[in-house]
């Protein structure tokens, strides 16, 4: 794989679904400066990229968080850091069942939401368990659609600006009624930061990428900048036309762009938001479905969830499982919470991460690492770990609850599989 084709495989996990659905929870939290936390949360992304820049770098053959963890403190460490990522796949696939149930669906149709998240997950499932060719020719599709969405609300938004009927000076609105400017904007990133996820994922393609040393960084780095580019134009295109209480009360934040603007069919653009939604819970469906397998595999989690179909090979019952628990989650929490809540997840990954990356230079002959790799500042993974902290005590009580319940059950499956691994050993 080559420098633009790692960029673009990079740039297709990062522009997804979630800023259709968050920007208006965005602007709930922060005000109508929605830029703003967009820009910050891309900066606190790029901190610990750079950490998987180094550790991808270094160990090009790694796999991923839970590698890295392994390596630095130990199999129960890398489990957790593994369990995290999977509860986080299945969390996002919940938020997103959520936000395809809301209102760019009811441009067309007015449906219970129970139904419709059963249904949707449902659909999903039937995919992912057809097989992953099919999933992926879906994915290359649904992408060129999303991202034609985000451009087409960048392009109304100036329209509407340019017209006249636009308000600039919500832009520069930091703070709401319970939160001041700064409060504010840390509150919105935690959200915002759901829009950058997906870059942790391209550490699985690294061995397959020309001199990944000097490819990956370039990949990385300049992936996540163009899509912090495209999402801060998003979030000031949808600030500056519509009303920022407008735009908190919608599930469909970016479809008011469209209705404020006219010229372009509501339907229209809720078929491609809808696209987007569907699109980003497939790919991260995939994702949980196969790490369950992968972990059953390797005796961490039960080995039931090992079962393939016989004709196609893809592991249904880790599908089934992954999907049922999606489909708990959904029926019981809302867009915001689910989406702080992998965010929460995801911030345990991180933070053990950027740790690692300090603790693993200390290399040795039982940790061999590749001599000539990319080495951010010791300043970088310091505050990539200061700013899951910071971040984290900016999530709500309620997702801290949920979060919680799945650290003690990540924790006691780890505590269960270290116990295995040292009875093997």
């Amino acid at each position: 794989m080559t420098t633009p084709l790692l960029y673009f495989f990079i740039l297709g996990d990062v522009l997804g679904a979630g800023v259709y659905v968050l920007v208006g929870q965005v602007a709930a939290d922060s005000g109508g400066a929605v830029w703003v936390p967009l820009v910050v949360a891309l900066c606190l992304a790029l901190l610990t990229a750079a950490s998987y820049a180094e550790l991808v770098t270094k160990y090009p053959r790694a796999g991923g968080a839970s590698h890295y963890t392994t390596l630095a403190y130990g199999p129960f460490a890398g489990f957790v850091a593994g369990f995290c990522m999977l509860a986080a796949g299945i969390v996002s696939v919940a938020a997103l069942a959520r936000g395809f149930a809301g209102d760019y669906l009811t441009e067309f149709v007015t449906l219970p939401v129970v139904l419709v998240v059963i249904v949707f997950l449902a659909a999903l499932a039937l995919l992912n368990a057809r097989g992953i060719r099919e999933s992926t020719r879906a994915n290359a599709v649904a992408t060129v659609v999303e991202v034609s969405g985000l451009l087409i609300v960048i392009g109304l938004g100036l329209w509407i600006v340019l017209r006249g009927d636009g308000d600039l000076g919500r832009l520069t609105e930091l703070g709401t009624e319970s939160h001041g400017p700064a409060a504010a904007v840390l509150s919105g990133a935690v959200l915002a930061y759901y829009s950058f996820v997906g870059f942790e994922t391209s550490v699985n393609v690294a061995e397959e990428t020309r001199d990944p040393r000097r490819s990956y960084p370039r990949a990385l780095f300049g992936a996540l900048v163009t899509a912090g580019a495209v999402y801060a134009l998003v979030g000031a295109a949808a600030a500056a036309a519509v009303p920022t209480a407008t735009l908190a009360g919608s599930s469909g934040p970016l479809l008011e762009v469209v209705r404020e603007a006219g010229g372009v069919p509501t339907e229209l653009f809720s078929a491609i938001a809808l696209v987007a939604v569907a699109n980003g819970a497939l790919l991260t469906g995939i994702m949980s479905s196969r790490l369950a397998y992968g972990m059953a595999r390797d005796g961490l989690l039960p080995g039931f969830l090992t079962k393939v179909l016989p004709g196609r090979r893809t592991p249904w019952a880790s599908i089934a499982a992954t999907t049922a628990l999606s489909l708990l989650l959904a029926l019981t929490g809302d867009v915001a919470t689910l989406a702080s809540t992998l965010v929460l997840l995801l911030l345990v990954v991180f933070f053990l991460v950027n740790t690692s990356a300090l603790v693993l230079r200390r290399d040795n002959a039982s940790r061999p690492a590749a001599r000539d790799h990319f080495r951010a500042p010791t300043v970088v993974p310091l505050l990539g770990a200061a700013s899951c902290v910071a971040l984290a005590t900016q999530i709500e009580r309620e997702v801290w609850v949920r979060g919680l319940i799945v650290l003690a059950v990540g924790v006691v499956c780890g505590a269960i599989a270290a116990a295995r691994l040292r009875r093997r050993g």
